[in-house]
């Protein structure tokens, strides 16, 4: 038996990927393999294929770091799922392919009313916004919450849970056009930096002078220095990644006189080390999905074999909620 897996054999671009065959894995001692029907992908998979992200896998490799799909067979003592459970589940990458091996450990049984296609759209993104969030910020109801990128995956994904999470939350994004749309995720108010200092500008005047009780910020680049500058007193600024492609040097001055806290969020070594706190926050999550409160957004489903021009769109920044390719699965 074989199936299709997308492969990175040099580093680069999007382009330079390639479709392969290969047979399908049979799983060893704790092991489960997965018949992959959808396939979320993040910006960070563009990072990994060009070689500039944290985590820098060798080439050959796969892209793609979350999934859902059906469980096609099970190795010797796995006894937390069986075959024919539908699951979800994230790697670091290595997902984009019609069959993955994986631990027994690191899927997810989906509940019955979330499809195999919301499972995808919204693990990664959804589980990185809730543990920054949560965990990492502490955020409470009737805080303000500024986030910035919020037209991408992530960032759109911290405006749904903030506002979820009882938050006044204001979204920026680097044009109007592109910051308008995160009111449908529950944006109280937004706002757009054509320039860095706009950031600045535009969360003070929303927070009265105040400041951002919490700023979330997958952008990183100039505009960083401008959002810690935006932080209230007291307040926590979340590193989330570097969209722009450039890691910001902020001085310590800034959250010295601020009383404030520039916090990193680290999403996959969190789900690493505390896995039973992950676990906590995906079952919220999906519960969420279940009870209809979610508001996220699905760009797009494409082929598996249109990985590449998937990604190229997630580079180029032309992607509005998240983009997923369809694998050979069952969907459920």
């Amino acid at each position: 038996m074989t199936g299709r897996v997308l492969v990175c054999t040099r580093l680069g671009g999007p382009e330079d990927l390639e479709l392969a065959d290969v047979a399908t894995p049979s799983p060893g001692p704790g092991e489960v393999v997965v018949a992959v029907s959808h396939v979320g992908l993040n910006f960070h998979d563009t990072l990994i294929i060009a070689g500039t992200h944290v985590v820098q896998p060798e080439p050959p490799f796969t892209p793609g770091s979350e999934y859902a799909g059906t469980v096609l067979a099970v190795g010797e003592g796995v006894t937390s799922v069986r075959p024919g459970d539908r699951v979800a589940g994230n790697e670091e990458y290595g997902c984009a392919r019609d069959a993955v091996l994986v631990r027994a450990d690191r899927v997810t049984v989906l509940p019955g009313h979330v499809t195999d296609r919301d499972a995808a759209a919204i693990l990664v993104t959804y589980s990185t916004a809730y543990h920054a969030l949560v965990q990492r910020a502490g955020l409470r109801a009737g805080e303000t919450l500024a986030v910035l990128g919020a037209a991408g995956g992530v960032g759109s994904a911290a405006v749904d849970v903030g506002n979820l999470l009882g938050a006044r939350v204001i979204a920026g994004a680097s044009t109007p056009e592109r910051a308008e749309p995160a009111r449908r995720y529950g944006a109280h108010e937004t706002f757009s930096y054509a320039d860095p200092v706009d950031a600045k500008t535009a969360i003070k005047e929303l927070t009265g002078g105040a400041g951002a009780d919490v700023v979330f910020d997958p952008v990183g680049g100039p505009v960083a220095e401008a959002a810690v500058r935006a932080v209230a007193w007291g307040g926590r600024y979340l590193v989330i990644g570097f969209a722009s492609g450039g890691i910001p040097r902020v001085g310590l001055n800034i959250p010295l006189v601020k009383g404030s806290s520039v916090v990193g969020v680290f999403w996959g070594e969190f789900v690493r080390r505390e896995r039973a706190v992950h676990e906590r926050n995906l079952r919220q999550i999906f519960d969420w999905a279940a009870a209809g409160r979610l508001r996220h957004r699905v760009h797009d489903v494409l082929p598996l074999e249109q990985g590449p021009r998937a990604l190229r769109e997630l580079a180029d920044g032309r992607v509005r909620g998240k983009l997923l390719l369809r694998a050979g699965g069952p969907a459920g």
